[in-house]
């Protein structure tokens, strides 16, 4: 007999897997610092026009393919013409190279969560070395792996439903706790005046781009997550109430982290700009010179965990669903080719601050080329 197809419990937990999908490092790692080499308020203000105008039609279709169909990406796509089901393969594929470059920065996380501020004078030299290790950074990335890779082979219910139920919470609690901080920091003001006053003369076509490519990047539009997660809706449930949720929840989250960074790196008179290592370097520099920094250190790296491993086992549901129903396999034997897949593609992007930095495609390395193929 055909297995049953797994479903969500509760509108609520299919609401809190979408929003822990797209409520992730891509929200508290990368859109602060690409909104700060994009110009500030004037990135914010097309970032959410484009997330209202032009993402919402493609995030509803997606909800309602999956649901429509009741089919990971592959078998949607097959479903409405054979000949789109290379089309179709295009979803798992980005999840896969999306998730060895994402697994990367999750491992930075797991060390930063276990040694945060720990004696470090020279944070800038600290992340560099850190990140340039041969063989440490690599098993932090494996690391990582394994904990999303855990969740997702114990299915739809009892581990992408369990993670997000616990994480998401707590999520939201220490991101409200940490905007009220850094809000009453000296210069606090100046941050917010960088989110919110635009600079009409720093909107550009490059600068348009980004803005659509993380609004893409953090609502997991086009990677199969939201055609997955469609897929196991009720009948009887609205998408498009659900989109609206997630819509909205995903720009609050997005502005929220931008409060909780600007004004900090504002007080401080460090700069905006200063690129992926914004978290890493900038942010446990300010936190060093704070009262009670350790403590905050540590809230920061939990909230920055829960927004990867929420977001993690959404990446790896499409193509993991995807080898389950087009090869018949079990959930743990999916997930364990999954594993050798991801590791052979991001163990060489972990290396690529290190080992292999001069190793070049399109003069981008691994990871570089990786992230700006998917979010770009």
């Amino acid at each position: 007999m055909e297995k049953k197809r797994p479903a969500w419990t509760s509108r609520y937990a299919f609401i809190l897997a979408t929003i822990g999908s797209a409520v992730g490092l891509g929200n508290v790692w990368r859109f602060p610092y690409v909104m700060g080499q994009n110009g500030g308020a004037i990135f914010l203000i097309v970032y959410i026009f484009l997330i209202l105008t032009i993402c919402f039609v493609p995030l509803v279709a997606e909800l309602y393919f999956g649901k429509m169909t009741k089919k990971e990406p592959v078998g949607a796509f097959e479903s409405v013409n054979p000949k789109l089901k290379l089309l179709g393969a295009l979803n798992p594929l980005t999840g896969i190279f999306i998730s060895s470059f994402y697994f990367v920065v999750g491992g930075w996380i797991i060390h930063y969560l276990c040694y945060h501020n720990a004696g470090i004078s020279n944070h800038s030299e600290y992340f560099s070395t850190l990140i340039q290790r041969p063989v440490y950074p690599c098993l932090l990335t494996l690391y990582f792996l394994l904990i999303c890779i855990f969740f997702t082979s114990r299915g739809v219910n009892k581990g992408i439903e369990i993670l997000n139920k616990i994480l998401m919470p707590i999520f939201a609690l220490i991101l409200i706790f940490l905007v009220s901080f850094s809000l009453t920091l000296p210069n606090a003001h100046a941050g917010l005046e960088y989110m919110f006053k635009p600079d009409f003369s720093k909107l550009n076509s490059q600068m348009v781009l980004s803005a659509l490519g993380q609004a893409f990047f953090t609502l997991s539009i086009g990677m199969g997550a939201l055609l997955t997660y469609g897929s196991y809706i009720d009948d009887n449930k609205s998408v498009t109430k659900s989109a609206y949720t997630i819509i909205f929840a995903d720009t609050v989250f997005a502005i929220l982290a931008g409060i909780m960074i600007f004004p900090a790196v504002f007080s401080y008179g460090l700069e905006p700009n200063s690129g992926a290592g914004l978290v890493f370097v900038t942010l446990p520099k300010i936190f060093s010179q704070l009262p009670y920094g350790n403590v905050v250190s540590f809230l920061f790296f939990v909230l920055l965990f829960c927004a990867a491993a929420t977001s993690g086992i959404s990446i790896l549901e499409p193509p993991c669903a995807t080898l389950i129903e087009k090869f018949k396999i079990s959930r743990k034997k999916a997930c364990l080719i999954l594993f050798g897949i991801i590791s052979l593609i991001s163990i060489p992007a972990t290396l690529s601050f290190g080992l292999m930095e001069n190793f070049k495609i399109f003069d981008k390395t691994v990871f570089d080329l990786l992230d700006f193929t998917t979010s770009n």
